[in-house]
């Protein structure tokens, strides 16, 4: 069974910073890439930072250069390092793990989302 768990979420003031985890079960071994999304009230889920499994990353432009995404794969788990967090950062952040068999995304997963709230 593939469980995606995010923790890490809270609230804090603009200018501070928050680590996500996403601890996973069940997917880490064999998925392709993991990524981090967020998405915000009446606004569309987008992405904020993935990781593959050589460890590339990219990120959105939103926040690069203030988030990392990171995995330690000894704990099948998955990080988002968020610094000089803004008002607009403010949004449920869901954990994602995606197979692909050559661009085409075969199996995608999702966890339950966790609400990060940056006050200014």
């Amino acid at each position: 069974q593939v469980q995606l768990v995010e923790s890490g979420g809270g609230w804090v003031q603009a200018g501070g910073s928050l680590r996500l985890s996403c601890a996973t079960s069940g997917v880490f071994e064999y998925c392709n890439a993991m990524a981090w999304y967020r998405q915000a009230p009446g606004q569309t889920r987008e992405m904020v930072a993935t990781i593959d499994n050589r460890g590339v990353t990219k990120y959105s432009d939103l926040v690069k250069g203030r988030f990392r995404i990171s995995r330690e794969n000894a704990k099948n788990t998955v990080y988002l390092q968020m610094s000089s967090l803004k008002p607009e950062d403010t949004a449920v952040y869901y954990c994602n793990a995606k197979l692909f068999s050559g661009l085409v995304v075969t199996r995608e997963y999702w966890g339950q989302g966790t609400q990060v709230t940056v006050s200014s």
